[in-house]
């Protein structure tokens, strides 16, 4: 009933996302980390967040109480220990409520209840409580973390007195397994050890201002091939910062006058970032959400998160990418059946029983992706797999000339009819980066290398298939000249913003009047569809970006900043979301890594043009003066950075920067384009 009562408020609480408070619940507190003070906000307060490692993780369901006490319900997942039947949802996933503190004594007199003062998440889950009685005074830290390397998940407990006298604390030793049944298991039983690192009770005395720590562990294992882990919780504490410094703070780091978008942006590259798993296919990374794991879709990781990691130089990140496009590689055939959807169960089976546009998806990734890897060699082998997709994406065009697809992304969730925006516009990008890489590719003569294809011909088909998709797709919907999403659609739908994000803003005004109009706007982003209650963040992720580099930097930051206060400072934190009502707004990843790309992508307009070339189309709001990215590995292996700033009243001046030194300046109006090579920094 705990476990039932903790959920149920858990999704009362992201419902409460809709009802926008006037004090925001929680507010920023360093460059990565938000704090939640308890005298904050109407109590109880409950919601949900996951990390992830390498080989586990875990969705903390945790809340405070009306006095204050603290919950905590642990949802782990172990993608490599797969379930019967194996199929896209059989991690195994226990939950687990164990109160590790349950029988703490000072003195021989049971502890009062520790009340909760704050809560801090900064990549690590903190909570901050006071313990006081008649006879004591203390305070309590603890600290949640999953372990980046192996299948556990480790606690930190901190214990000061800060009374007035000596006390004496016993804590309980803890040790807790459970055993699954060996029909359950593709690999038998699964055992299940929490456990604190002391194996008899602590007892410790602590004079005034002295402080005790200790660690507890939640592991798992199959009995039939593997054994209880000896886990230094420590260690993994260290190894988890380790982690969150380097891909929230020393790799592309944003820097602009808004705070909650800095904020938001360093730890979007935290969550794009932790949800990569070891799988015997190689490392994946999965969506998460207590459903998606040890798998690959098209749309999260080869459309949404692939083309952010060049940009972020992870090497983990650029690692399970390779493995996406190697693994969908085997799947290309001769008779160009579709491809599926997701390779799940590690790489040993496939999910996917119609065509959703994911070759569009696919050749759209993968092209930028080699792009901005800069990566000949990598090229090479991700190349026959874009070259198959665009010829897939050619036969598929109907008698109007766009690309037919049987549905979306949302796998007929909404109607997208038997051609979809989406596809089209995704199919049309694919073209123009693929013209690129193919120039790089025979350019480099080579030897072996060969190719049907010809740049020429793929930008000729750019050209037509724009011009069949402005025929084909505009139209006035709901008052607004803009695009109707499929034919015979006649409401507003969110993916009406997608051509704005592949350079194509001839009907730029009326989309964004509409993407922003009372049909489809709500404080949590764009609905899906007019006339509906369903929002999916991955399209206004999208409509953020097309609309910074349509030009409209204005209205695009009025909406971003708003929608960005919800996700990072409002009732449900600290990460946008998949969707709501489905999946009660789960912190998907690939979300997180659409979000940065608002800024890479949208605000600064950057496209790859060959392997150490790109054009940049900076956006300036009003409001700003200036914004920088540091420590950006897109087109080059040396980390180089950008700064974008006001010259004169109409003019931006941009500084290419390697080491502090200058490298390359330019100066260019508002949406104006540059063009830049990186090779000299090599």
């Amino acid at each position: 009933m705990k476990r039932l009562f903790l959920l149920l408020a858990v999704i009362a609480a992201s419902f409460l996302t809709f009802v926008h408070a006037k004090e925001s619940r929680w507010y920023i507190n360093g460059s990565h980390s938000v704090q939640w003070n308890t005298s904050r906000g109407d109590l109880p307060y409950y919601d949900h967040i996951e990390m992830s490692g390498l080989r586990a993780s875990v969705v903390y369901y945790w809340g405070v109480d009306e006095k204050k006490k603290f919950h905590m319900d642990r949802h782990l997942v172990f993608p490599m220990l797969r379930t019967i039947p194996n199929n896209t949802h059989a991690s195994w996933m226990p939950r687990l409520d164990i109160d590790f503190l349950s029988g703490m004594k000072a003195n021989g007199r049971y502890m009062s209840q520790p009340q909760v003062s704050d809560v801090t998440i900064n990549g690590i889950l903190h909570v901050s409580c006071n313990v006081r009685g008649d006879n004591n005074d203390f305070t309590l830290l603890r600290e949640y973390y999953p372990s980046p390397t192996e299948a556990a998940v480790c606690e930190r407990y901190m214990l000061k007195n800060v009374g007035q006298k000596k006390e004496t604390v016993l804590v309980p030793a803890t040790y807790q397994m459970w055993t699954t049944n060996h029909e359950n298991g593709t690999r038998g039983s699964y055992r299940l050890v929490a456990q604190t690192e002391f194996q008899e009770d602590l007892k410790v005395t602590l004079e005034p201002g002295e402080e005790v720590t200790f660690y507890c562990t939640i592991q798992a294992y199959a009995l039939a091939d593997e054994k209880e882990v000896s886990l230094n919780a420590e260690a993994e504490l260290k190894k988890r910062e380790a982690f969150v410094q380097s891909v929230a703070m020393d790799k592309l780091n944003f820097q602009c006058p808004d705070s909650t978008i800095t904020t938001l942006f360093a730890m979007s590259k935290i969550r794009a970032s932790e949800s990569i798993f070891y799988t015997q296919g190689g490392l994946m990374h999965a969506p998460g959400g207590e459903s998606y794991y040890a798998a690959m879709w098209c749309n999260d990781q080869a459309e949404y998160v692939n083309p952010f990691f060049p940009f972020l130089g992870y090497d983990k990140g650029n690692e399970s990418a390779m493995t996406t496009w190697l693994s969908y590689l085997k799947y290309i055939n001769p008779e160009y059946k579709f491809v599926p959807w997701s390779i799940i169960c590690g790489g040993d089976d496939v999910f996917g029983p119609f065509d959703r546009g994911d070759a569009a998806m696919l050749a759209y990734g993968a092209s930028r992706y080699c792009l901005e890897r800069g990566d000949r060699g990598l090229a090479l082998q991700v190349w026959p797999l874009i070259e198959w997709c665009l010829e897939y994406c050619h036969r598929k065009l109907n008698q109007n000339g766009v690309v037919a697809s049987d549905a979306d992304e949302l796998e007929h969730r909404l109607p997208s009819g038997d051609a979809n925006l989406c596809t089209s516009s995704l199919y049309y990008d694919a073209l123009i980066s693929s013209a690129y890489l193919l120039e790089e590719l025979k350019s480099s003569k080579v030897q072996g290398f060969k190719s049907k294809a010809d740049a020429v011909t793929y930008r000729k088909q750019a050209v037509t298939l724009r011009q069949n998709m402005d025929k084909f797709f505009h139209a006035t919907v709901e008052g607004y000249d803009t695009y109707r999403y499929y034919e015979g659609n006649d409401v507003l739908r969110s993916w009406i913003c997608i051509p704005l994000t592949m350079g194509i803003y001839d009907r730029a005004k009326g989309t964004l009047q509409a993407m922003f109009s009372p049909q489809l706007w709500t404080e949590n982003g764009m609905l899906s569809q007019s006339g509906d209650k369903i929002f999916w963040d991955r399209s206004t992720l999208y409509g953020f970006r097309g609309a910074f580099a349509a030009g409209y930097a204005d209205k695009a930051l009025e909406y971003l900043k708003k929608f960005s206060t919800i996700r990072l400072l409002g009732e449900h934190v600290p990460y946008v979301v998949e969707a709501w009502p489905e999946g009660g707004q789960r912190h998907l990843a690939a979300e997180s890594g659409l979000y940065c790309r608002i800024i890479t992508e949208g605000l600064l307009g950057f496209r790859p043009t060959g392997f150490h070339n790109f054009t940049l189309t900076p956006q300036m709001p009003t409001d700003w003066n200036e914004y920088s990215l540091s420590g950006i590995y897109a087109c080059t292996d040396v980390p180089f950075d950008i700064s974008v700033s006001r010259s004169g009243n109409s003019k931006l001046t941009i500084k290419i920067m390697k080491g502090g030194k200058l490298l390359k300046s330019f100066v260019t109006k508002p949406g104006g384009t540059v063009q830049v090579s990186v090779g000299f920094v090599l």
